[in-house]
């Protein structure tokens, strides 16, 4: 039995450790995010950040979607206020050498969904340690999903609100349409005018679920068009899935393969050209999230072509990874790749990569959707149980860097096109966002083209115990990422704090709604009617 002043000697000693570990840098998965902790609350320890409000970034090749040139950097506050070759600043300021290196907008990521509830249960990285892990890859900020509750926007929006009192960096939110009334339709206009939200995501697939139908996918397109707010897709023929799925359970295939078996890439082109031609019977722009094979690919092609509006997004799991995978006799091996649509044999993502170079395909997003193996397993005996969702929001820049750069496909100023610029003007934040010019935010990364980089669950910083990069290595590293000024990751080391995220409002009409107005007009003109007629006498 301890004596009191034993007692009181062991807190002393416990606190001082606490303290101790709560302020030492950690960079290791096993260390700073916890894999087996529950999913709740994050356990994450924290580093505070001893950034100050002036850097100087010297010497390196400053790259923009547009064009590239060697100059230094100069923030203040946040904000960038300078670009320009040599640069003289006083000793107060922190100078980061970049010579040799690239300096380049942190990426922004479209497509994520952290903290989210789904197939009975939530992803397992929350909107700390996602970010986190973002930071560490050199993204800056992740426009993520919300969903309603009970259909309501309004619930859904304050339910992400609450999550996102951890963020560590900046964020937006698209909004997901489940049902429709008029409340939803009210609901729309005020997360539009109020709340900064500029895009409306529609499930084409999950039945019984999220899925909506083509009355639904109409209404929603026309209140998009009024308000100014793009409209996104899932493009799956969610009806034609279900039979697909009762199919395979049929045929006795209840592993991760009929998953990927019950969706295959033509109910994926289907929905796509549905949504395509929806979207231009009432004329307004599309954006299709997630686009996994050729049969979609083609047909946002033949649009583009024919001069539709219609937004292209593939993720980094469908440009670098093949289904082949799902067929691994290891149960959490195979299900860690399942997601919806599904990853495609190699030759889709081949397609992919090809469109994305050509332009046929605009920017590069993750779906980053993470659930551990305990929650994979929830589908040992029946794949359509198996959480839909793989990781991505750390390993984006590297990968794509890694599969479009370094192979040649596109330049580095496409790069910072795929990964950040086109989701800023897409969304309505450029220049603020997707940019290294004066006025813009501090939102950098200085990349080491001549590094090297490796992807492992033991190394990463999700939540996550399992990635489906797993053993990936390549070419091309970031080395520092600054986000809102401060510099979150350098030498192996994140510095963030949970708070300090900021809330991106997103304007409505972006540039995808220029001359629509024109357009509607020629319309109405060209139809030469109402006829005036006139009943003949007899």
């Amino acid at each position: 039995m301890y004596h009191h002043n034993q007692y009181n000697n062991c807190c002393v000693s416990l606190l001082i450790f606490l303290l101790l570990a709560s302020l030492s840098p950690l960079s290791n998965s096993n260390q700073w995010c916890d894999a087996a902790t529950g999913y709740g609350e994050s356990e994450c320890r924290l580093s505070q950040s001893s950034s100050p409000s002036k850097i100087l970034i010297k010497g390196g090749t400053v790259v923009n979607a547009h064009h590239q040139e060697v100059a230094d950097v100069y923030v203040e506050d946040g904000i960038i206020v300078a670009v320009k070759p040599n640069i003289k600043v006083g000793d107060d300021v922190t100078v980061l050498d970049a010579t040799g290196k690239f300096v380049m907008p942190g990426g922004i990521d479209p497509h994520t969904h952290l903290a989210m509830e789904f197939m009975g249960t939530e992803t397992i990285d929350d909107y700390f340690s996602g970010q986190a892990a973002a930071l560490a890859g050199g993204t800056t900020m992740h426009i993520d999903f919300v969903i309603p509750v009970n259909g309501s926007l309004s619930a859904g929006y304050e339910s992400y609100v609450k999550k996102a009192k951890i963020s560590c960096m900046d964020y937006g939110f698209h909004m997901a349409i489940t049902k429709w009334d008029e409340v939803v339709s009210k609901e729309m206009e005020t997360m539009v005018k109020e709340k900064g939200i500029n895009s409306f995501k529609f499930f084409m697939a999950y039945k019984g679920a999220l899925m909506i139908n083509d009355e639904l996918l109409l209404e929603g397109f026309k209140k998009c068009k009024s308000l100014g707010a793009l409209a996104m897709v899932h493009a799956e023929n969610g009806d034609a899935v279900f039979e697909g799925q009762k199919k395979m359970i049929e045929l006795g295939i209840t592993g991760p393969e009929g998953h990927a078996l019950s969706r295959p890439p033509v109910l994926e082109g289907e929905a796509t050209a549905r949504a395509i031609r929806l979207a231009d019977f009432v004329n307004t722009p599309l954006y299709v999230v997630h686009v996994m094979s050729i049969d979609a690919m083609e047909e946002i092609a033949r649009a583009r072509t024919s001069g539709q509006r219609v937004i292209g997004e593939p993720v980094v799991s469908g440009l670098a990874l093949d289904d082949s995978a799902l067929w691994d006799p290891d149960f959490i091996t195979a299900a860690k790749f399942v997601m919806s649509p599904p990853i495609r044999k190699a030759e889709h993502g081949k397609a992919l990569q090809a469109a994305l170079s050509r332009g046929i395909l605009q920017l590069v997003g993750t779906d980053h959707c993470p659930f551990n193996s305990t929650q994979k397993a929830m589908g040992y005996d029946d794949f359509r149980k198996i959480p839909n969702g793989v990781n991505g929001i750390e390993e984006r820049m590297h990968v794509v860097w890694d599969t479009m750069v370094e192979s040649g496909q596109i330049s580095v100023t496409d790069y910072v096109r795929v990964t950040s610029t086109e989701c800023a003007r897409i969304f309505n934040i450029y220049p603020r966002k997707g940019a290294i010019l004066a006025g813009s935010d501090a939102d950098i990364i200085i990349f080491n083209a001549n590094s090297s980089f490796e992807i492992s669950a033991s190394s990463h910083h999700s939540r996550l115990d399992t990635n489906v990069f797993e053993g990936r290595k390549g070419k091309g590293r970031v080395e520092i990422t600054i986000a809102g000024g401060r510099v979150a990751w350098e030498n192996g080391e994140l510095k963030v704090v949970p708070g300090s995220g900021k809330y991106i409002e997103m304007r409505p009409f972006s540039y995808l709604f220029d001359g629509f107005d024109k357009a509607d007009a020629n319309y109405l003109s060209s139809l030469q009617a109402p006829v005036k007629r006139f009943r003949s006498e007899s």
